[in-house]
């Protein structure tokens, strides 16, 4: 559930996280510890990162930067599918903690379902229960899984994951995915929460989410940017966000919005501009070890 001011949730577990993190996909390693330092400098208390993005190590530097003592920055990432089975897993663990120079992880997700290897990513399940259990991670949750493999992981494990990040903005809602999340107790995070993702795959007729009307004409009202405004409309429905930027004026934006607050008919006009298309491979046809990636070492 949400605080008055949206600035935190309380996982399934009792764990809170902010409301807002700061997401490094994309962004170049050489680049992101800047980006850490200006967000935790802002205010940003959470940052999200993945073994796939290939920037771990950076977030750690960016922390280390901004004078800030481990305990009080939530750190989140991702096992990345080459990685998965519960020995390989457990060793993820310890090269995800060791390149930022951290000794726990405030929350440990998978990186896809992979249902093409789901007994693979069963056990990858276990490996973080492991962590969980002894202590390394805080909380432990998943990324792109639909209400089937929430339910399949469900019937093979014994901890319900605390948060499932999923592609979501007012383009693509996903109603049935947050219906299975809020069902088992699960927080939805939102990847691409204001459209990013908009960018580089299909556009609308209209262009970009950023450049939406109807979301335009709610931010003049409020005096905000369009991207303030999706946000905020996330963090009113009880989702958490972590938008991405490497721009200390764009971090900067993203993380000023909680001295507004959006109506019930500005949430329902923004509810009803979703299309529900895809903009990015399903995960029942996409094989993610079809990528060739895998994690280095330390």
């Amino acid at each position: 559930m949400a605080t008055d001011t949206f600035d935190s949730f309380i996982l399934n577990n009792g764990v809170v996280i902010p409301a807002v993190g700061l997401g490094v996909f994309q962004s170049p390693p050489a680049e992101t510890a800047a980006a850490v330092q200006a967000a935790l400098e802002v205010g940003y208390r959470h940052v999200d990162t993945a073994a796939a993005y290939f920037n771990e190590r950076q977030v750690g530097d960016g922390l280390r930067a901004s004078g800030l003592d481990r305990s009080e920055v939530f750190i989140q990432t991702k096992v990345w599918v080459s990685d998965y089975g519960y020995d390989e897993t457990l060793h993820a663990f310890e090269k995800s903690a060791t390149k930022p120079g951290i000794d726990y992880l405030d929350l440990l997700i998978l990186h896809q379902p992979m249902p093409q290897r789901f007994e693979r990513t069963v056990a990858a399940y276990r490996a973080l229960e492991t962590l969980l259990a002894e202590g390394r991670v805080r909380a432990i949750g998943v990324s792109n899984f639909l209400p089937h493999h929430l339910r399949a992981l469900l019937e093979q494990t014994d901890v319900v994951p605390a948060v499932n990040q999923v592609e979501l903005h007012p383009y693509f809602t996903q109603p049935e995915v947050q219906a299975t999340d809020a069902e088992h107790g699960i927080l939805t995070q939102a990847w691409s929460p204001i459209g990013g993702i908009t960018f580089y795959g299909a556009r609308t007729s209209t262009g970009t989410i950023l450049q939406d009307s109807v979301i335009a004409d709610i931010a003049q009202v409020h005096r905000k940017s369009v991207a303030q405004v999706m946000l905020r409309w996330h963090l009113q429905h009880g989702r958490q966000v972590i938008p991405k930027s490497v721009h200390p004026v764009r971090i900067a934006e993203n993380f000023a919005v909680f001295d507004f607050q959006l109506t019930t008919d500005e949430l329902a006009r923004l509810d009803g501009l979703s299309s529900e298309r895809r903009r990015v491979p399903h995960p029942d046809s996409f094989d993610p070890l079809r990528m060739g990636l895998s994690i280095p070492e330390v």
